[in-house]
């Protein structure tokens, strides 16, 4: 089974025919800087059609609990088949390396797979001589799913996986910047879910106002920034919508005093630069006690200046491009108003001097909060190093920030920074690591301006249904 020219795949609709699109958008390849595939403009008038053919689905769909898990899994066996062949298009569109591409279908299918195995069992609360009360999950209808460049096939696979195994059919719209993956998966599934179950439509905006505002979907599942998502909550409480929002983060790490530097470095390192540092939950901002700041300063520096930055089609590369050319600015004029205002960039610092948006991973000392790297999330290939006195201060100038993402606290006496963690308002707190909780069977979700709600486990499932009570006479 060989893929169809990327410029031909599009949307389900009830008939398991394509949708017929005049119009095209260029998605740029970001090693280059330059187009290198088009993707189909949906139109909103388009959207009616592929939300009825999505409504109609849910009324046979949701009726199936073993039909719906038998396809999850061939849906996963098929991502696990096509890996390999589905990567270089996204590396392509994203930028980042071959293998990283490759892993995240594999992600994909892991999501599938933990999804299709969960119970989702009623809940007796009464079963006595005079009453029987049961609980039940229900599934909401069709689900509107936004997601976004960085991770575009996890990030989608972790709103489908849910949404499919609680009955609902789900209409994907991922961003305008790596769509062609996306619709990559919708033409590799076709066959595996009935016409109208699993939807992809790709445009620019007002695409994705409309896919929140529309009349028929009853949940929103969106991640992106903080930004937008209060835009779209604002738009989905017009008519009730549900929603999950899995926004942005500036995400700390503290190191403590008795760190063992050599160790950690390399963790933390990869804890902030992985994805080029275009991860939600990458560290942003590293607090080192001033007695051990200076060693890990050096030790970050040194990684950062040995890594081999490229084209992620090529083999050896460890970190490829910005993806895009507004997130590129954003990062270059945070690099050079920390700079700016006194920051050392110890290594980096600057652009490459190439094509494409490539920035030269960077380590920034002598910075402190109230620099805009430091209190704003830069997502991108820097990271500020801040030096700190007192645990509580640390503690305190972590909490100072919108958001609540994730954290991570780094020592050799793990109960200790089992202690600070506690005292830290994020929603994931990690001990010697960063981002160890990104699992399928843990819940994950942001406090403050970091979201809404929660993806993952069976939490992330129930956010996908409605609860019932069913009470009846008792049973004989």
């Amino acid at each position: 089974m060989t893929t169809r020219p990327i410029s031909q795949v599009f949307a389900a609709t009830s008939n398991g025919e394509d949708l017929s699109v005049s119009d095209h958008f260029e998605v740029i390849n970001p090693s280059t800087g330059r187009p290198f595939g088009l993707a189909p403009s949906v139109t909103v008038d388009q959207l009616d059609g592929v939300f009825e053919a999505a409504h109609a689905a849910y009324l046979v769909w949701r009726t199936d609990d073993n039909t719906r898990r038998e396809a999850m899994r061939k849906a996963a066996d098929v991502l696990d088949a096509r890996a390999a062949d589905l990567a270089p298009v996204l590396t392509a569109e994203q930028g980042k390396p071959l293998s990283d591409a490759e892993a995240e279908f594999h992600a994909a299918a892991v999501w599938l797979r933990y999804y299709a195995d969960l119970e989702l069992p009623p809940e007796i609360i009464r079963d006595d001589a005079e009453a029987f009360e049961q609980v039940v999950r229900r599934p909401l209808g069709v689900v509107s799913a936004i997601t976004p460049w960085n991770f575009p096939i996890m990030l989608a696979m972790w709103k489908i996986a849910p949404a499919l195994r609680a009955g609902n059919t789900i209409v994907v719209k991922p961003s305008p910047f790596t769509p062609l993956a996306t619709l990559a998966i919708g033409d590799v599934l076709r066959g595996v879910f009935p016409n109208g179950v699993f939807n992809v439509v790709t445009g620019p905006d007002p695409l994705g106002a409309a896919m929140v505002s529309h009349r028929i979907p009853r949940k929103v599942s969106f991640t992106g920034s903080t930004a937008t998502g209060r835009r779209v909550a604002v738009s989905a409480a017009e008519d009730l919508k549900r929603v999950t929002l899995e926004l942005g983060g500036n995400d700390p790490a503290i190191i403590l005093s008795d760190a063992n530097i050599e160790e950690i470095a390399p963790k933390l390192f990869w804890g902030a630069f992985a994805n080029n540092g275009q991860i939600c939950l990458a560290v942003k901002r590293v607090y080192a006690h001033a007695s051990i700041k200076p060693r890990l300063v050096d030790a970050l520096a040194a990684i950062a200046k040995d890594v081999a930055v490229g084209d992620g089609m090529d083999s050896g590369v460890q970190l490829g491009p910005v993806n895009n050319a507004p997130q590129f600015a954003r990062v270059k004029e945070l690099v050079f108003d920390a700079i700016g205002n006194g920051a050392r960039a110890v290594a980096g610092g600057a652009p490459l001097d190439r094509d494409g948006y490539f920035f030269s991973p960077t380590i920034l000392d002598r910075v402190d909060d109230g620099t805009r790297i430091v209190d704003e999330e830069q997502f991108g290939p820097v990271l500020p190093i801040v030096s700190f006195q007192d645990e509580r201060d640390a503690i305190d100038r972590a909490n100072n920030s919108e958001y609540g993402l994730t954290a991570s606290v780094w020592s050799n006496d793990v109960d200790h920074a089992a202690s600070v963690a506690s005292h830290i308002d994020a929603g994931q707190v990690a001990i010697n690591g960063h981002g160890r909780g990104v699992l399928p069977h843990l819940p994950f979700g942001g406090h403050k301006a970091s979201g809404v709600g929660v993806e993952n486990g069976p939490w992330g499932l129930y956010g996908f249904t409605d609860i019932q009570v069913i009470a009846a006479p008792p049973r004989n």
